[in-house]
């Protein structure tokens, strides 16, 4: 079984890399250049041109997502790999050393935006296929591959591969993600809400005529620290995820019209970014937040506030016993001599959702873990050329099992 490593053909995963680099899949409204159908495209044909059976389906127009699968022949297990198109925003081009969509190889490393965040993990789950076709080793089941859109957004794409029933066969999944090859079996949960905050607008001469929307969020983003604060005192730090966190992000007000110095606004925005870790209850977590807002209504009988939770993705936890688990942990020993590293991911995958789905997942992949999203992104070629044995081989160990 461990031949497949020798089919690795480390240009062949960096050509691969290189070109999907190159193709910008950044996520842009009514921009025909700027979204994930290009390298949907690129990708499907190579696919295709591998003999894999390949399905696209659009999520919504000019964003797809594409599915294919490497079947055995033989009754087996499903093992998936996921691994998303789209692409954050390059920034300021100005701060970067590299042209972000250039791929330049310098000192070992390919840069370029979505080198390390997620093409080049894409590009490993994909030359791993080919390395097991060339060794012709024999395996039960098949290998399913999710190439969805949207992972960096709402993550509609992995949503509708559930949505479309995709992953009721699926068995395990290898979520590809830069994680420095290290077997992360636990993430983070997300909720993403909005607090509005209401009052009367008035002159900034005569504040009391109106009712200032400002002081009152200030109040509610006060008393959500302190919540914030009594989960951190409650859970502890946890080992491979940290800190519990509800965290404003957006502060806007008048959340309509022009903001002026000497007005009143009539209404206070906030966004907030909570993340969650194992012992949290979301639905517990919700009448906390609620329960504070009634508390400062009670205390103020102008304090007028909504909370909106906008988004919620669980957090997740996979034991190190999961066949899929023991299954990289073997592979990665085989291939590094080294025993695995176990961590966590610090934000979410769209693996929070085949996990909500049932299914065993565990994050693994190239690329250092905190460079995802700076300016200047990469991705070290030898941990590149790793990643696709250890791709390679863990389809491998988990299929053989079946």
């Amino acid at each position: 079984m461990n031949r497949v490593v020798s089919f690795v053909d480390e240009q062949e995963v960096v050509a691969l890399t290189r070109e999907l680099v190159r193709i910008p899949s950044v996520y842009r409204p009514g921009c025909p250049d700027g979204n994930e159908e290009r390298v949907a495209n690129y990708v499907a044909d190579l696919l295709r041109e591998m003999g894999l059976t390949v399905i696209y389906e659009e999520v919504v127009p000019g964003r797809p997502n594409v599915i294919a699968y490497y079947d055995s022949g033989r009754p087996g297990k499903t093992l998936l790999f996921e691994a998303h198109t789209d692409v954050v925003t390059e920034g300021d081009r100005d701060s970067w050393s590299y042209d972000p969509f250039g791929a330049c190889i310098e000192r070992g490393r390919i840069y370029g935006r979505g080198s390390c965040d997620t093409k080049g993990n894409l590009a490993a789950a994909i030359c791993a296929v080919k390395a097991i076709q060339r060794s012709q080793i024999a395996f039960a089941g098949k290998i399913l591959l999710c190439i969805p859109c949207d992972e960096e957004g709402m993550m509609i794409g992995i949503k509708d591969f559930i949505r479309r029933g995709w992953a009721d066969g699926v068995d395990a999944a290898i979520i590809c993600e830069p994680e420095e090859n290290q077997l992360c079996i636990t993430q983070k949960g997300a909720m993403r809400a909005i607090l509005r905050t209401y009052g009367k607008m008035a002159h900034g001469a005569m504040p009391l005529t109106g009712i200032n929307p400002n002081t009152r969020m200030a109040r509610a983003i006060v008393a959500l620290e302190e919540l914030e604060k009594k989960e951190m005192a409650r859970l502890g730090k946890h080992p491979m995820l940290g800190w519990p966190s509800i965290t404003p992000t957006i502060l806007q007000a008048p959340v309509k019209g022009d903001a002026q110095i000497n007005v009143v606004p009539d209404q206070c925005m906030t966004t907030l970014d909570i993340r969650t870790v194992p012992g949290q209850d979301h639905g517990v977590l919700c009448r906390e937040m609620e329960a504070i807002l009634e508390r400062l209504a009670q205390q103020d009988p102008h304090f007028k506030a909504l909370l909106e939770v906008i988004e919620e993705r669980p957090w997740t936890l996979t034991s190190e016993q999961e066949d899929v688990v023991q299954a990289v942990a073997q592979s990665y020993r085989e291939i590094t001599k080294k025993e695995p590293v176990y961590n966590g991911v610090p934000g979410a995958t769209d693996g929070t959702f085949l996990h909500k789905a049932g299914i065993p997942i565990l994050t693994t992949g190239a690329g250092d873990r905190h460079i995802p999203h700076h300016a200047d992104e990469y991705v070290d070629i030898d941990e590149l050329v790793e990643t696709t044995q250890l791709f390679a081989l863990s389809a491998l160990a988990y299929l053989q099992k079946t």
